[in-house]
């Protein structure tokens, strides 16, 4: 019998590779597939003013339908939309450390750290890091990594990938409620951009879903706390989708 489909789906100025830990924890009991977004990884960069459109019909070709479709932070919000405009390809979403309706003050924060990559792409990519993975347990090798994955990115392409990360929940937050399928909300109780607060307001606003928050994590839950982000992914399709 053939195994049940999880795709993840990453974050702005990453690639696949973020999934290691957690697609090994998976690979026994799912065919796990991690594409790479529009604009990131080995893909081509992304035309000046690309928007949440342009990034999930540049991946839906490689999510099978009926996929437990999971997206990490920007992936999140591709998730969401492809929920919403393809449910054909979705069984169940799961919305990982995931921006929802921000708030003004919240909205304030981000277009500030876009301002920042603007103008020292080097200095927003260290302030990353330092946001992501201060005070984890986090091995050097694998921070090194993100690091070099966030180097190697085209900057203009980052640039406009990142504004869509930026407003995008604008743009999802009233249309939430169409989502049909069974969903799943999860981030890390530390986490300063997508905040405890937020994956409720996510939650909420879907009319299938659970929250969960992982305690004393943050942002980079399927690097920092894989097992944890595991254990709820498995829980939740066990109950919801009989996986």
């Amino acid at each position: 019998m053939s195994k049940p489909t999880v795709v993840l789906l990453h974050g702005v100025g990453l690639d696949h590779t973020m999934w290691e830990p957690t697609a090994a924890l998976l690979a026994d009991r799912f065919t796990v597939i991690t594409p790479d977004l529009p604009g990131h990884g080995t893909r081509p960069p992304v035309p000046d003013g690309v928007i949440l459109a342009d990034l999930a019909d540049g991946v839906a070709d490689e999510i099978p339908a009926g996929s437990h479709l999971v997206g990490f932070s920007l992936g999140a919000l591709v998730a969401q939309h492809l929920a919403l405009h393809r449910p054909q390809l979705v069984a169940t979403l799961t919305s990982v450390s995931s921006v929802c309706a921000r708030t003004a003050e919240e909205r304030a924060s981000v277009l500030a750290r876009l301002r920042t990559a603007e103008a020292d792409f080097k200095a927003s990519a260290a302030a990353s890091l330092k946001r992501w993975y201060d005070g984890t347990d986090v091995d050097a090798d694998r921070v090194a990594r993100t690091e070099a994955t966030l180097l190697a990115n085209h900057v203009g392409s980052f640039l406009g990938c990142y504004r869509v990360f930026a407003s995008a929940d604008a743009e999802l937050g009233p249309r939430l409620g169409r989502i049909a399928v069974p969903a799943l909300a999860v981030t890390g109780e530390n986490d300063p951009g997508s905040t405890p607060e937020m994956t409720r307001r996510l939650a909420a606003a879907l009319p299938d879903c659970r929250a969960v928050v992982v305690p004393e994590a943050r942002h980079m839950l399927p690097i920092e706390r894989p097992q944890a982000l595991v254990d709820s992914l498995t829980t939740f399709l066990g109950e919801r989708a009989h996986v």
